[in-house]
């Protein structure tokens, strides 16, 4: 039977709940993109099913913040998907900050251990730093799944280096994901 993946593109088109900006970049644009790329992976791989949150990049969920999310979640609870994943880009006011990093609800987690995969691979796909996993059981999307979850910062706006990279080189990231994903389940081998 096929894993079913949630894939969650962060945040709204325009607000509310619009993302981070960087070097002309949107974040909403960027993780579209990449989710799709990602969707379009999984899809072709007989082990996965994959549904998206926003199927167009002008697909709005909610009319607030807390609506947009909690549509998001629930679009991932009717399908019944055995695992979630959002997609984010990260912003600071220091230029300088840069990588990739994932947020789970708990430690001792499959969403935890998933982010972990991801992120690796990420980083090793991207030679943008690796971050880490952390916890953040505050997140609406970790707190309100009830299968495992991973909110997954592919990289920084603000950074030249990575918004060059989540701008030009999408198909990395998305491989990059598919790849940590694969590694999860033991099927790269």
């Amino acid at each position: 039977m096929a894993i079913k993946i949630f894939i969650d593109q962060g945040h709204n088109p325009v607000n509310p709940n619009a993302g981070a900006e960087g070097f002309g970049l949107r974040e909403q644009d960027i993780t579209y993109d990449i989710g799709k790329r990602l969707a379009n992976l999984l899809e072709s791989d007989p082990n996965f099913e994959v549904r998206l949150s926003r199927n167009t990049p002008t697909e709005q969920l909610g009319t607030s913040n807390s609506t947009s999310l909690a549509a998001r979640v629930n679009r991932a609870i009717a399908w019944d998907a055995d695992y979630f994943i959002s997609l984010h880009t990260n912003a600071s006011v220091n230029s300088e900050v840069s990588g990739t990093e994932g947020y789970a609800y708990s430690m001792n987690s499959e969403g935890y251990w998933l982010g972990e995969e991801i992120v690796d691979s990420i980083s090793d796909f991207t030679r943008i730093q690796n971050r880490g996993m952390f916890v953040r059981p505050s997140l609406y999307v970790l707190r309100r799944t009830p299968m495992p979850a991973v909110l997954i910062e592919m990289g920084y706006l603000t950074n030249e280096n990575d918004a060059y990279l989540l701008s030009q080189r999408p198909q990395l990231f998305a491989d990059a994901i598919y790849e940590g994903i694969l590694s999860y389940f033991g099927l790269n081998m």
